[in-house]
């Protein structure tokens, strides 16, 4: 499949000429081909007309017709699986094996959505039948659900070149609610993102659907993302990168004449707590599970464990002497772009100012393009909570080690984080039980608590949640991962008093969909009665 070099405007290509960007590899430092071409503001205004127009037709396609277009482009992808994780393993360096399986999960999560809506119960039907003789009012019948939002801007990601970017979790839940999407291709890998665009693309013609579902561009500085964000025919945009990107996204939404939701994921320190029963299990095999966890991906995982809380034990000297060991020994990893590169190296060299440099890899003779040393600090629970920036994200292959002296200092950690993806707790049963104060306290401060297990790893499901308080995500109401993920790009309407035969299939007394409803707030699948 060939590279052009040129945007996805519905169904047409993007015009040539336009500020360049041009894919570097990060192992190397070569600058891969084609070079893109930047949309104009004229694109995207295009784009957006396109997907607006198409809104009416898409969001009233059944479900079994969006369930066969999801199943279409995971068919596509996986038909050019080897292409794709070649041209994105040059694009960020990232293994092979990784990507492969990034393809995998790509095409599983479009399947899983594809069945949510195939089955149809997602849209939470609701009826409560008229009672035109109750006293002293009758009550007129209502009948509601979920109705998609209209065209959604989806930003791609840098380090899921595929799983987060043009076919990922925010396209493929947008795209099942019924909302066309506009993607603002990263820049980082526009190679991978034109190669999904294509299957996208063939699909969408394929199902006979308005060209407008679906449009990919490509843009240098934010001049395009600002333009997708403010553009009035936008109705929700997503996001995941940095908390500064993420929150002048937020800003921009927030400040339109009729604002918009912008959903973000941005910065968290997924905190991990060590309680004595898992340095009595084992410390060296712990130490090697959170070296393992925070260096995965070479540290760029929305959910690395960037804060580690342990106290004085017994066993505590033997854990820290085999972390320090293995981060010593540690080989250079290579960072996905210049940019975040040098940023680690930032980040990183002012962290070494307010905290203890406990064990750092050597640097090595013939450094990737874009390299980065692991790297363990340590610091007391006082100076934590003095400094709050040591609580910061720094994404890299780092982490920060908060030593406390009992384990009910863990309360008062606990209390000062902001939000966090996950929060994560190591132990026994016994642990648990004796620690749930501090449970209780993280429900508050993450989207997912992990009982021995490490953050790194998402699961695609039903019950995921990947969110959580501001400033891991700007609402923690929802989850960027998963089903319920696609509940972001819909919203509640009520039809009151309207005749059977116009109200949307869902809603209709003989539930031909055979869908779960709540009847009079009582769930079923039986049609009403006459």
């Amino acid at each position: 499949m060939p590279l052009t070099g040129q945007s996805f405007i519905g169904s047409q290509r993007g015009a040539l000429g336009g500020a360049p960007i041009q894919a570097l590899n990060p192992a190397t430092g070569q600058r891969l081909d084609p070079v893109y071409s930047s949309v104009s503001s004229a694109e995207v205004d295009r784009a957006v007309q396109l997907a607006a127009k198409a809104f009416p037709t898409y969001s009233a396609t059944s479900g079994k017709a969006k369930g066969a277009f999801l199943r279409r482009i995971a068919d596509g992808l996986d038909g050019i699986q080897p292409q794709l994780a070649e041209r994105a393993h040059l694009e960020t360096a990232l293994p092979m094996p990784r990507l492969l399986g990034e393809v995998s999960r790509t095409t599983g999560q479009l399947r899983l959505f594809a069945a949510v809506v195939e089955e149809g119960s997602w849209v939470e039907a609701r009826i409560d039948p008229a009672l035109p003789e109750r006293k002293p009012l009758a009550r007129p019948g209502l009948r509601s659900m979920l109705r998609p939002l209209g065209p959604v801007a989806v930003f791609g990601a840098s380090n899921f070149p595929l799983a987060f970017s043009a076919a990922g979790g925010d396209t493929a839940s947008a795209l099942a609610a019924g909302c066309p999407v506009i993607v603002k291709a990263h820049s980082a890998h526009p190679g991978t993102s034109e190669l999904v665009a294509t299957v996208i693309q063939q699909a969408v013609a394929a199902a006979g659907l308005p060209e407008g579902v679906f449009s990919l561009l490509f843009g240098s500085g934010v001049e395009t993302g600002a333009a997708l964000v403010r553009h009035p025919l936008v109705q929700a945009v997503t996001f995941t990168g940095s908390l500064g990107a993420g929150r002048t996204l937020m800003d921009m939404a927030a400040a339109r004449p009729r604002p918009i939701p912008c959903f973000t994921e941005m910065s968290s320190g997924n905190p991990v707590f060590i309680l004595p029963g898992a340095l009595r299990a084992g410390s060296e095999a712990l130490a090697q599970g959170l070296f393992s966890s925070f260096t995965l991906g070479a540290g760029q995982f929305c959910t690395k464990p960037g804060i580690v809380l342990l106290t004085e034990r017994p066993e505590t000297a033997r854990f820290l002497e085999k972390l320090c060991e293995l981060v010593a020994q540690a080989q250079p990893f290579t960072l996905l772009t210049p940019g975040i590169a040098r940023d680690y190296v930032r980040a990183s060299s002012h962290r070494a100012t307010q905290a203890t440099l406990a064990a750092q890899a050597p640097a090595a003779g013939s450094a990737p393009a874009c390299p980065a040393n692991a790297q363990l600090f340590s610091t007391t629970l006082d100076e934590f909570l003095r400094l709050p920036a040591l609580s910061e994200e720094i994404f890299g292959p780092d982490t920060l080690l908060v030593r406390c002296q009992t384990p009910g200092e863990f309360l008062r950690a606990a209390e000062a984080l902001d939000g966090h993806l996950t929060a994560t707790l190591l132990g026994s049963e016994e642990d648990l039980a004796a620690h749930w104060e501090l449970i209780a306290l993280l429900e508050q401060k993450a989207g997912r608590l992990i009982f021995n297990g490490f953050p790194t790893g998402v699961e695609v499901s039903h019950a995921m949640v990947h969110g959580g308080p501001y400033p891991a995500t700007a609402d923690s109401r929802f989850t960027s991962v998963g089903t319920r993920s696609i509940y972001r790009f819909a919203r509640p309407v009520c039809f009151q008093g309207f005749p059977d035969a116009l109200v949307p299939v869902e809603l209709q007394a003989a539930n031909p969909l055979g869908i779960l409803r709540l009847i009079d707030g009582v769930p079923s699948r039986e049609p009403l009665p006459e």
